[in-house]
């Protein structure tokens, strides 16, 4: 396949990825907004801080409140990584791998842009906001199911899969990087009543509170809430089983074309770190301090797969 192509791919599945990832860290600053009694505002700064759009808002505005800051994050077409940004992204790089595709995938990349087009076409009130954040998830995953359903399993389908899995990595990371900068207005705070609920917070934002009280928890700490999302091999959005399906796909990618690459050395060492943790080691460590070590690990690789597979050759 030309690296072209290849990157076409990943980058498509990357965008749609982030978009809804983005409509995800939204949900998260809303709920957690929503926990505290004053100043609620204050919290949307961190929210776009962890999302790394900080400087390009308040180079357009002078104070941070949610409106803006959630106009700032679905459809300001200033940022460059707005979800409205994002999803056009993801349409023209579908266009680009137009033949590399089923009509189903098109058709459900192509239905997503529209869609959001009619849905952010003015910002939106905080009364709608829920429901526009599920729209948004329910059509990426509208785009997932018709690629699952319907795509070869050959690179096409590697590529894309992959490009899912390192952008779901770096959400993940960043909406439990959330937790660490916003959450708590003091640390006497800590394992309070005020601490579980927004840890439980952060379990709902990525679709994972049910599933957690299905294996029977009932502890909604931060240690047992941070294990699942960070070390639970189970879990489609953990940072540990994405990296394992990371792993996986270089491994295809691998049997594909005849060789492993450098990138897959990098991928094995990042789900060797994730494999040989307690949550314990990780606290000690610092969560922030390890979240930051996990993203900036995991640019670096997606880094490497570009270069090992000629994405701009």
């Amino acid at each position: 396949m030309l690296g072209k192509t290849a990157g076409g791919l990943y980058w498509m599945f990357r965008y749609l990825e982030r978009a809804e990832n983005i409509a995800r860290l939204v949900e998260a600053g809303f709920r957690i907004a929503l926990t505290r009694s004053s100043n609620r505002d204050s919290e949307w700064e961190s929210v776009l801080s962890t999302s790394g759009v900080l400087m390009a808002f308040n180079k357009k505005y002078d104070a941070c409140t949610a409106r803006d800051a959630i106009d700032f994050m679905l459809r300001d077409p200033s940022n460059l990584s707005s979800v409205l940004t994002i999803v056009k992204n993801a349409r023209d790089n579908a266009r680009l791998v137009r033949t590399a595709l089923t009509t189903e995938v098109w058709e459900a990349v192509n239905d997503n842009w529209m869609t959001l087009c009619q849905l952010l076409a003015r910002p939106v009130r905080e009364a709608e906001l829920p429901e526009v954040l599920g729209t948004i998830r329910q059509h990426s995953a509208l785009v997932r199911g018709a690629l699952h359903g319907t795509m070869l399993r050959n690179d096409i389908y590697y590529f894309s899969r992959l490009g899912t899995f390192m952008e779901r990595a770096d959400n993940t990371a960043r909406i439990l990087d959330v937790k660490y900068y916003t959450l708590l207005p003091h640390s006497s705070f800590v394992g309070s009543s005020l601490d579980n609920m927004q840890w439980e917070t952060i379990l709902r934002s990525v679709s994972a509170h049910r599933s957690f009280r299905w294996l029977g928890e009932d502890d909604t700490t931060a240690s047992a809430i941070a294990r699942y999302l960070i070390l639970d091999r189970r879990l489609p959005r953990s940072l540990c089983f994405c990296a394992e399906q990371t792993v996986k796909n270089l491994d295809l990618m691998a049997e594909e074309y005849g060789a492993h690459r450098p990138c897959y050395d990098l991928a094995m060492r990042q789900r060797a770190r994730l494999r040989n943790r307690d949550i314990e080691s990780i606290f000690d460590e610092g969560l922030h301090e390890f979240l930051s070590t996990f993203i900036v690990d995991n640019n670096a690789l997606g880094a490497q797969i570009e270069t090992d597979y000629r994405f701009n050759g």
